[in-house]
């Protein structure tokens, strides 16, 4: 599993400035990053992972989004075209992601694991706070930083049925 250690090499490997925070006391999810960092939902962000079923195949999607705004499944049905969306059961999200189920981190998710963020995070300009895998750290980092790092696409969450072309953000190496 990935950890804040590995987290924390990788963003010093690419220079990236960042500050891995611990935590006052444990957390179970990253839905409880602004109760115990004492911080606004909008600046805390979080990783939900379903599993969505196509025509074709059935496969995990993360979405990316704050804390305040989570994802609706069937807005994400709507924006991929999905015949059922469920949130993914914890075996799914480890074997998905290679974090803890529940304290997903958006760095260093595999390149295989589709990844959708909400475009409204792309107009935050303060460090926001993202889980680490861990339950006992947080990882704080300027928003635009990890926007780059991020590989996915920007989509609009906050429209039913919105298909609105999505942009990519580039592929961290």
């Amino acid at each position: 599993m990935k950890d804040a250690l590995a987290i924390h090499r990788w963003l010093l490997a690419h220079q990236v400035h960042h500050e891995i925070v611990r935590l006052p006391r444990a957390m179970t999810c990253s839905d409880e990053l602004p109760e115990v960092l004492s911080a606004s939902p909008a600046v805390c962000l979080a990783v939900t992972v379903f599993e969505v079923t196509t025509r074709i195949a059935r496969e995990p999607v993360a979405v990316v989004t704050s804390v305040g705004s989570p994802p609706r499944p069937g807005l994400i049905g709507g924006i991929l075209g999905a015949r059922r969306v469920r949130p993914a059961s914890a075996f799914t999200v480890n074997s998905a992601t290679d974090y803890a189920s529940g304290l997903v981190c958006p760095l260093l998710l595999p390149a295989t694991l589709t990844v959708l963020v909400d475009e409204r995070l792309t107009d935050i300009a303060t460090p926001v706070y993202v889980p680490t895998g861990e339950r006992h750290t947080a990882l704080l980092i300027r928003a635009d930083h990890l926007l780059t790092l991020v590989s996915g696409r920007a989509v609009d969450l906050t429209r039913q049925g919105s298909r609105k072309e999505a942009a990519t953000f580039p592929l961290a190496g």
